[in-house]
């Protein structure tokens, strides 16, 4: 379970610093007149984070089987932001 919970974990907060960037970008971009993400992006990648750090918190605070699920939140969430928003 430690390892499945490192690996979320460490996903999670790849999630987190994605989300950062893109928002970051997204303001750089209106402030500076270029194209950015634009703020429909930035915000499914905030939303996202918040996901991913809300089931990682579930998943290190329980046990057994619904840390399994947590997990599972976690990979799923950031999948689906990777599906819509880079590889789509």
């Amino acid at each position: 379970m430690r390892v499945l919970r490192g690996v979320s974990g460490a996903v999670a907060g790849g999630t987190v610093v994605l989300a950062l960037v893109v928002a970051g970008a997204a303001i750089m971009g209106l402030r500076r007149g270029f194209p950015g993400p634009g703020w429909a992006d930035a915000a499914w990648h905030v939303a996202a984070a918040i996901g991913v750090v809300l089931a990682q918190v579930y998943a290190d605070r329980h046990r057994g089987f619904r840390t399994v699920c947590g997990c599972v939140v976690v990979f799923a969430i950031a999948g689906c932001l990777l599906w819509a928003q880079w590889w789509n």
